[in-house]
């Protein structure tokens, strides 16, 4: 066979023996000095389990972030950090929590990350299906009650999704058909900023801020104290960065860079990626001089 030439094991004298016992099978190939054992384990140890019964994940899956969004009278603010974690372990010191949906909707992610890399694709999808069947994008709060019915028959399973949907809706005028041959036009009632909390038992939240992940207690210290209706641009995206800061220096799930997005009316648009280590270094400046 062609793979026996490529590794040359066509001029090697086989000789197979089989044991069986309780434990494994091992084959064995010997040609002259080498040998090579290959094991496997036994077969009937597998039909041994029933059917009917759960498969158990052999460790906890344990994991861990820092994402956030806010309404102010700029826009939405949408920040998280970069940092995979799976439990003691750093799995991606770079991954984006914050995925763009559309033009004027970006979606924070906490939980498992193929779960959340999964609902995030079937959103667009089913996005993008309904704005080609109704020749108009479904709005923010129509966005969540779909991912929200979608997710529902998966409470109490091991499914572990939480998404934060922050947008803006634009005030449009649709054409209505009716039975007769008169058509009639509708104003959407949604436009404006939303920020939406939707996680895998299949809730529902509105809010003006939102904070989901294991640094989300540090988080909300920053935003219930310099969170402001009339802030600037610079003040929002100050302390979103703040914010996500403090909750990476406590926590040890979450870290090494910033992503920050900003929607408004015009869409959204994204602050180049911070390195917290920078923030860190600034800050413990800032301490020594005080």
């Amino acid at each position: 066979m062609a793979l026996e030439d490529v590794c040359q094991f066509n001029n090697f004298q086989m000789d197979y023996k089989c044991l069986t016992n309780d434990c494994n099978l091992e084959w064995r190939i010997k040609n002259q000095d080498i040998v090579l054992n290959l094991s496997l384990p036994n077969s009937t140890n597998f039909h041994s389990i029933p059917s009917h019964q759960p498969i158990r994940r052999p460790f906890p899956l344990t994991h861990g972030t820092t994402t956030l969004g806010f309404i102010y009278q700029g826009g939405v603010i949408a920040a998280a950090d970069t940092r995979a974690s799976a439990g003691g372990l750093v799995a991606c010191p770079s991954v984006s929590k914050i995925t763009p949906i559309h033009s004027h909707l970006v979606v924070t992610s906490s939980g498992s990350g193929a779960d959340c890399m999964l609902w995030e694709r079937i959103l667009m999808r089913e996005i993008r299906l309904y704005q080609l069947r109704h020749k108009r994008r479904l709005s923010i709060s129509g966005t969540a009650k779909l991912l929200s019915f979608m997710l529902h028959p998966f409470k109490g399973t091991d499914v572990c999704v939480a998404l934060t949907l922050c947008g803006w809706d634009k005030s449009t005028t649709y054409a209505i058909e009716a039975h007769t041959p008169a058509t009639t036009q509708s104003t959407s009632p949604h436009s404006g900023p939303s920020l939406i909390y939707v996680c895998s038992d299949g809730e529902r939240l509105h809010g003006n801020v939102f904070s989901v992940g294991s640094g989300s207690p540090y988080a909300y210290g920053i935003l219930d104290r310099a969170l402001q209706w009339d802030m600037s641009r610079d003040e929002a995206i100050s302390i979103a960065r703040e914010a996500v800061f403090r909750a990476t220096h406590r926590d040890a799930y979450s870290g090494n860079n910033v992503d920050i997005f900003h929607v408004t009316t015009d869409g959204w648009s994204r602050r180049q990626r911070e390195d917290l280590k920078e923030e860190y270094y600034r800050w413990k400046g800032a301490k020594k001089k005080e």
